[in-house]
């Protein structure tokens, strides 16, 4: 009787053996999953340190001549020297304003330009053909043309940044309107709303991925033209910081500029997506 008392449903006596050997395993997983995450992190960071270490051990084998490729530190105290004194800061707020400009002209342009050739199929038909053959030709191509109407002014500087920026921007805004379902269209009919609330609460919602990804590539293309043009017509800015350098022969000072140039796009890029992710929040809570 006494083993009949004691008997068990199988499978029962191993469950709190079960429970007891979880929380063993659970920080050995935590740990895991940490380890993973650090390594996805750092995933980013192995070229730019591959490269970098290419690049010491270039300088240090001497395989390529100092005046030609100069060794990172040379270029990281070049970079402190100009930071301190603020050439660096000043070229680069110079350049970063002219950015600017063409970017808060030139987007807005294109968004409404894009809105029109979208919504509307008798603009695309007279327009489109002549906006095409525009954004054909590429914004530097327009440089030999405005220095002989404009000169080598700022107004040189920010009519190509214009351009850059109101021809992605276009097409995007385009594109993205075409790409929005009829039946939303329709869904706001119904609803009684207004044009300009069809477009904030329904329209644009679906439209800002793409709207964004043409914003993006207008900010690259605009910091392309921009240092370009800032090499060819211009006595100031990162562009110009970068053409002394090569003048000099002092290619620290070319690299210096480079690697301004690559941060400023970064730090855009960022922004531009943090605006994209606040911006479809703030729909969605208006919605």
């Amino acid at each position: 009787m006494s083993d009949l008392s004691v008997s068990t449903v199988p499978g029962q006596g191993a469950a709190p053996l079960a429970r007891r050997a979880r929380p063993a395993r659970q920080p050995a997983l935590r740990r895991a999953r940490t380890l993973q995450r650090a390594a996805f992190r750092a995933l980013p960071w192995l070229s730019p340190l591959a490269g970098l270490l290419l690049w010491q051990l270039a300088a240090e084998c001497a395989l390529v001549s100092e005046h030609i490729l100069p060794a990172p530190g040379r270029v990281l105290a070049t970079l402190g020297e100009l930071s301190h004194s603020g050439e660096l800061w000043s070229a680069a707020r110079i350049s970063l304003w002219r950015l600017t400009v063409g970017l808060l002209i030139g987007a807005p342009l294109g968004f409404l330009f894009g809105l029109l050739l979208g919504a509307s199929p008798r603009a695309e038909d007279w327009l489109g053909p002549s906006f095409r053959a525009i954004a054909a030709v590429p914004a530097l191509g327009w440089i030999p043309v405005l220095i002989l109407l404009v000169g080598i002014d700022e107004v040189l500087k920010v009519i190509i940044l214009i351009k850059a920026c109101f021809v992605p921007v276009a097409i995007a805004s385009r594109d993205a309107w075409r790409a929005v379902p009829a039946r939303y269209a329709e869904l706001g009919r119904v609803l009684g709303l207004s044009p300009l609330r069809q477009l904030w609460r329904i329209r644009l919602p679906a439209m800002v991925p793409t709207l964004f990804s043409g914003l993006r590539l207008a900010s690259g293309q605009a910091f392309v033209s921009l240092v370009t043009c800032e090499m060819l017509a211009a006595t100031d800015g990162l562009g110009y910081l970068m053409v002394w350098g090569r003048t000099l022969f002092q290619m620290d000072l070319v690299i210096v500029g480079m690697i301004a140039v690559g941060s400023a796009g970064i730090a855009l890029d960022r922004l531009l997506r943090g605006g994209e992710r606040a911006l479809r929040a703030r729909m969605g809570d208006d919605g």
